[in-house]
């Protein structure tokens, strides 16, 4: 799989943070219901790992990565965990070269356009833009397409339901990531009927873009 593979599974990849190992496979369902497929599961919390692992075998059907993959050792956990991606925060080039030897797709984050370039040299043209809002936001997205038309972006960082269409309507992003599809206290009260319509409302944003 090549990780801009996942574009076509829907507008928006949500970028979940869990504590606890129960609640993973629930949340993994019910984001799944509202039709969002692509799941990042971020290395944030101690339960991460096991929270990639439980999802990958009971749900099957998801499409599971790893998110905040800081090091060759992250990506090496994540791929043993059954994810089929990776996404980093920034760019690193020993993280971008380990994860092609290990076949691990991956997504690495940029914010400037010395990591684009950093980035593109070895051989990634579809990277996340991170934290997109505090970097910039639309207007750096539009600049940045002017000296680097061959790359492709998923912005991630500040974005919600209300400016996800603004990002998504630019040439150079195919999908965004948001963290408003799994609000904490929704996990929390084990509302999975909130993070379906959640889901759901994300998922339609294909038609608004």
């Amino acid at each position: 799989m090549n990780t801009l593979d996942l574009v076509s599974h829907g507008p928006v990849i949500p970028v979940i943070v869990i504590q606890r190992v129960a609640d993973a496979v629930p949340l993994a369902r019910a984001l799944l219901a509202g039709g969002v497929k692509v799941l990042e599961i971020t290395l944030r919390t101690p339960v991460a790992l096991d929270c990639m692992r439980a999802i990958s075998a009971a749900v099957p059907e998801a499409l599971v990565g790893a998110g905040t993959i800081r090091s060759v050792a992250d990506a090496q956990a994540a791929l043993d965990a059954g994810c089929r991606f990776g996404v980093s925060p920034g760019y690193a080039r020993d993280i971008g070269r380990a994860c092609r030897d290990i076949g691990l797709p991956l997504l690495p984050g940029v914010a400037t356009a010395s990591e684009v370039m950093a980035a593109s040299a070895d051989g990634y043209d579809f990277l996340k833009f991170f934290p997109a809002t505090a970097a910039g936001g639309v207007p750096m997205l539009k600049a940045l397409a002017g000296p680097f038309a061959d790359v492709l972006f998923c912005p991630t960082g500040g974005i919600t339901l209300q400016t996800a269409p603004q990002f998504l309507s630019l040439p150079n992003v195919r999908v965004c990531g948001g963290s408003w599809l799994t609000p904490q206290d929704a996990v929390d009260a084990q509302d999975w009927a909130r993070i379906t319509a959640l889901a759901r409302a994300a998922s339609a944003l294909r038609q608004v873009a």
